[in-house]
Protein backbone atom coordinates (compact mmCIF):
# COMPACT_ATOMS: atom_id res chain seq x y z
CA UNK A 1 0.00 0.00 0.00
CA UNK A 2 1.18 3.61 -0.57
CA UNK A 3 2.32 6.26 1.94
CA UNK A 4 -0.03 9.16 1.41
CA UNK A 5 0.03 12.75 3.09
CA UNK A 6 -3.22 14.76 2.73
CA UNK A 7 -2.92 18.63 2.79
CA UNK A 8 -6.26 19.70 3.68
CA UNK A 9 -7.69 22.77 5.91
CA UNK A 10 -11.56 21.67 5.40
CA UNK A 11 -12.02 19.02 8.40
CA UNK A 12 -14.90 17.13 6.75
CA UNK A 13 -12.98 16.65 3.25
CA UNK A 14 -10.02 15.41 5.81
CA UNK A 15 -12.50 13.22 7.82
CA UNK A 16 -13.77 11.65 4.31
CA UNK A 17 -9.96 11.03 3.19
CA UNK A 18 -9.12 9.51 6.35
CA UNK A 19 -11.79 6.82 6.58
CA UNK A 20 -11.01 5.88 3.09
CA UNK A 21 -7.24 5.66 3.11
CA UNK A 22 -7.71 3.65 6.57
CA UNK A 23 -10.06 1.42 4.69
CA UNK A 24 -7.66 0.95 1.88
CA UNK A 25 -5.18 0.35 3.80
CA UNK A 26 -3.09 3.17 3.11
CA UNK A 27 -0.59 4.57 5.59
CA UNK A 28 -1.03 8.37 5.87
CA UNK A 29 -0.91 11.80 7.72
CA UNK A 30 -2.39 15.16 7.34
CA UNK A 31 -1.30 18.67 7.53
CA UNK A 32 -3.96 20.85 7.72
CA UNK A 33 -2.26 24.38 6.09
CA UNK A 34 0.44 24.72 3.61
CA UNK A 35 2.92 26.23 5.69
CA UNK A 36 5.93 23.87 6.30
CA UNK A 37 4.24 21.23 3.63
CA UNK A 38 7.74 20.78 1.93
CA UNK A 39 9.38 19.99 5.20
CA UNK A 40 6.68 17.57 6.14
CA UNK A 41 6.75 15.70 2.87
CA UNK A 42 10.75 15.69 3.41
CA UNK A 43 10.54 14.05 6.29
CA UNK A 44 7.25 11.44 5.64
CA UNK A 45 8.89 10.73 2.07
CA UNK A 46 5.08 9.50 0.66
CA UNK A 47 4.52 8.08 -2.36
CA UNK A 48 1.33 10.42 -3.06
CA UNK A 49 0.42 13.95 -1.72
CA UNK A 50 -3.18 14.68 -2.42
CA UNK A 51 -2.77 18.13 -2.16
CA UNK A 52 -5.85 20.85 -1.74
CA UNK A 53 -5.13 23.78 -3.86
CA UNK A 54 -6.98 26.50 -1.56
CA UNK A 55 -5.19 26.58 1.55
CA UNK A 56 -3.82 28.96 4.74
CA UNK A 57 -0.41 30.33 4.15
CA UNK A 58 1.21 28.60 1.38
CA UNK A 59 -1.14 27.93 -1.71
CA UNK A 60 -0.98 24.29 -3.40
CA UNK A 61 -0.13 25.80 -6.85
CA UNK A 62 3.50 26.89 -4.80
CA UNK A 63 3.64 23.50 -3.03
CA UNK A 64 3.42 21.56 -6.24
CA UNK A 65 6.38 23.96 -7.68
CA UNK A 66 8.42 23.84 -4.24
CA UNK A 67 8.17 19.97 -4.54
CA UNK A 68 8.80 20.22 -8.25
CA UNK A 69 12.22 22.39 -7.74
CA UNK A 70 13.75 19.84 -4.98
CA UNK A 71 15.80 17.65 -5.88
CA UNK A 72 14.94 15.12 -3.58
CA UNK A 73 10.86 15.22 -3.91
CA UNK A 74 10.54 15.93 -7.40
CA UNK A 75 9.60 12.01 -7.59
CA UNK A 76 6.58 12.49 -5.16
CA UNK A 77 3.11 11.58 -7.12
CA UNK A 78 1.03 15.13 -6.35
CA UNK A 79 -2.81 14.66 -6.68
CA UNK A 80 -4.50 18.21 -6.94
CA UNK A 81 -7.77 18.81 -5.52
CA UNK A 82 -9.98 21.95 -5.74
CA UNK A 83 -13.49 23.19 -5.04
CA UNK A 84 -13.29 25.07 -8.42
CA UNK A 85 -12.14 22.34 -10.90
CA UNK A 86 -12.25 25.03 -13.54
CA UNK A 87 -9.78 23.86 -16.90
CA UNK A 88 -7.84 26.82 -16.31
CA UNK A 89 -6.98 26.10 -13.10
CA UNK A 90 -6.63 22.51 -14.15
CA UNK A 91 -3.66 22.86 -16.60
CA UNK A 92 -2.58 25.23 -13.93
CA UNK A 93 -2.04 22.89 -11.61
CA UNK A 94 -0.40 20.32 -14.02
CA UNK A 95 2.12 22.62 -15.83
CA UNK A 96 3.45 23.59 -12.47
CA UNK A 97 3.86 19.72 -11.85
CA UNK A 98 0.73 18.49 -10.22
CA UNK A 99 0.11 14.33 -11.77
CA UNK A 100 -3.55 14.92 -11.60
CA UNK A 101 -5.75 16.78 -10.73
CA UNK A 102 -9.66 15.98 -8.76
CA UNK A 103 -12.62 18.66 -8.28
CA UNK A 104 -14.35 18.58 -4.90
CA UNK A 105 -16.69 17.63 -3.92
CA UNK A 106 -15.82 14.25 -5.48
CA UNK A 107 -16.89 10.50 -4.93
CA UNK A 108 -14.28 8.21 -3.50
CA UNK A 109 -14.83 5.68 -6.08
CA UNK A 110 -13.91 8.49 -8.28
CA UNK A 111 -10.72 9.57 -5.99
CA UNK A 112 -9.67 5.96 -5.43
CA UNK A 113 -9.36 5.60 -9.54
CA UNK A 114 -7.21 8.85 -9.57
CA UNK A 115 -5.17 7.62 -6.92
CA UNK A 116 -4.52 4.09 -8.38
CA UNK A 117 -3.58 5.95 -12.13
CA UNK A 118 -1.44 8.57 -10.51
CA UNK A 119 0.15 5.91 -8.35
CA UNK A 120 0.97 3.53 -11.55
CA UNK A 121 2.52 6.71 -12.72
CA UNK A 122 -0.01 6.52 -16.38
CA UNK A 123 1.14 9.22 -18.74
CA UNK A 124 -0.62 13.10 -17.60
Amino acid sequence: MARVMVIEDEENIAIALDFLLTRDGHDHSRLATGAGAIEAVRVAQPDLVLLDVMLPEVSGYQIVQDLRADPMLKGVRVLMMTARGSAMERRKGLALGADGFIAKPFELAELRAEMARVLEGAAR
